[in-house]
């Protein structure tokens, strides 16, 4: 009897308990996510665990209909539920003839590891990343290091909602013992630092506490452990090195030990941030610019990715210049960024959000928060005179936001940016002043990125995973050059009733 597929259901009813629950806006861009509730929320759940086994018979069979060998690799993060929707993946996955190799509690990054340790082209980790407790998602891939992108999760979301399922039946289930220490002993190999350095590890009592602080203890740094302690409830704030919240702890913290540098790791450990030793906390493009001036010292003429929500000093710094540094601006999303890099051969890709790619000899190609937060102390290693706080003076002040994220429905959110996109051009093809000059660029490739004839930018986006918009201001004149920037692109975003309040500003 084939699965009846449903976008909604309540809880504690007969089609609840009989039906695939699974809502389609739960597919995004670039991986999987949806509301699946906890106990005492009023928020109807967008999946059930019907709805993950059918998710996992249409993964199967896509792997299957790409021409992936059936082999795939799994991993969860520490949430309440998450064992049980892999569990629940891998009975999907099986059924549809996938050999399964379950590397249990895992990073998102030591699920991509696998790929390559255990001869497996394809991923499916259970994770929500840094989203709030509730909910839930999948990053998924068939031919490493990438994961999927909009072409697969379009397909993805065609066969699971319209029940199009190839189940073959044959598949095998194997769990890896152990699997953890592998992982922590490839990522520090011969990369012993020389300089004592005295390192806050922020893990927000999210997955990666199981694993940054012996990292980092490994490569002979003294580390100084921050909420590391393994808590699904994130007592103090989501797992999540973009919140100020956690930006402020690490930065106390670094205050209160006197440490070298901060590290905050997300919910599955594939992003890292970073407060210098002075307590500032430094935005991910500043810190990839920082990476990027070290790496192309080594390794002079280097291709660095960035995503449109970066910093425009990866154009314009002159130490990048001098060392024939060339920088790519691309899609925000980690998917996009790891095929980009790929595609033009990059040494390394950064994204605004915290998620770093390495290319050999640094690391594989995908986003490890971990192989970053050791990129970092090899940097400082290298510099035994300089301090982070050093470092982050010497590049070209400008003034930013954090990632601003208006509320947007996700049915709207995409209607709303094409607006925008169409009000810009407007007024660039009219040649009329906006926040207070004329507009010199538009950059489209993921929304609409605004430039000012002073360098001045502004960027709005649509989420690729959460129900809102993403703005970001940065201007290399003055703060108040920044401020009539954002206030000119608020202004044209509340044209749309469908935009709602800000998470955050500066």
């Amino acid at each position: 009897m084939p699965l009846t597929i449903v976008g909604e259901a309540r809880p504690n009813t007969f089609e609840f308990e009989t039906s695939a629950l699974i809502k389609a806006s739960g597919f995004r861009e670039y991986d999987a996510r949806w509301w699946f509730g906890h106990p005492g929320s009023a928020q109807l759940p967008e999946l059930n665990l019907i709805g993950v086994q059918a998710l996992g018979m249409g993964l199967g069979t896509l792997i299957h209909r790409l021409g992936a060998a059936p082999d795939i690799v799994t991993g969860h993060d520490f949430r309440s539920y998450s064992l049980a929707i892999k569990l629940a993946l891998v009975s999907g996955l099986m059924a549809a003839g996938a050999r399964v190799k379950d590397i249990g509690l895992a990073l998102s990054p030591m699920a991509y590891f696998a790929q390559f340790a255990l001869d497996t082209p394809s991923v499916a980790m259970v994770t929500a990343s840094h989203n709030e407790n509730g909910w839930t998602g999948v990053k998924m891939g068939a031919a490493r290091p990438l994961t999927f992108g909009p072409e697969e999760m379009s397909a993805l979301k065609a066969i699971v909602l319209a029940g199009d399922f190839d189940l073959a039946g044959g598949g095998t289930y194997d769990f890896i013992p152990g699997f953890r220490e592998t992982y922590l002993q490839d990522l520090t190999a011969g990369k012993r630092i020389t300089r004592k350095l005295k390192v806050v590890a922020a893990c927000g009592n999210g997955t990666a506490g199981a694993f940054a602080p012996q990292a980092l203890e490994s490569i002979g740094c003294e580390v100084i452990p921050l909420d590391v302690e393994l808590d699904h409830t994130f007592p103090r704030y989501n797992p999540n090195p973009e919140d100020m919240r956690m930006l402020h702890a690490i930065r106390d913290k670094v205050l209160e030990a006197g440490a070298d540098v901060g590290l905050g790791f997300d919910g599955d450990g594939d992003r890292c941030g970073v407060v210098d030793n002075e307590g500032n906390e430094i935005f991910a493009d500043k810190v990839g610019v920082m990476l990027a001036r070290d790496i192309s010292r080594l390794h002079p003429g280097s291709t660095f990715v960035v995503d449109v929500k970066s910093t425009g000093l990866f154009n314009t710094d002159a130490e990048l210049k001098a060392n024939g540094a060339v920088t790519d601006y691309w899609k925000t999303g980690h998917s996009h960024i790891k095929r980009r890099v790929a595609e033009l051969g990059a040494i390394a890709g950064f994204e605004k959000s915290g998620h770093f790619f390495f290319n050999p000899p640094i690391g594989r190609g995908y986003d490890d928060g971990l192989v970053t937060a050791i990129a970092i102390c090899q940097m400082l290693d290298r510099n035994p005179r300089s301090a982070m706080a050093d470092l982050y003076r010497a590049l070209p002040l400008t003034f930013g936001t954090p990632t601003m994220s208006p509320h947007c429905d996700d049915a709207l959110k995409y209607g709303v940016v094409e607006r925008v996109v169409s009000d810009f051009q407007a007024m660039r093809d009219s040649g009329a002043a906006f926040a207070g000059q004329k507009i010199v660029d538009l950059i489209t490739v993921n929304g609409v990125r605004v430039v000012a004839e002073d360098g001045t930018w502004g960027l709005v986006r649509a989420s690729s995973n959460k129900p809102e918009l993403v703005v970001v201001i940065e201007s290399p004149i003055s703060s108040e050059r920044r401020r009539e920037m954002f206030e000119g692109v608020d202004a044209v975003l509340r044209r749309s009733p469908e935009v709602g309040a800000y998470n955050q500003t500066f």
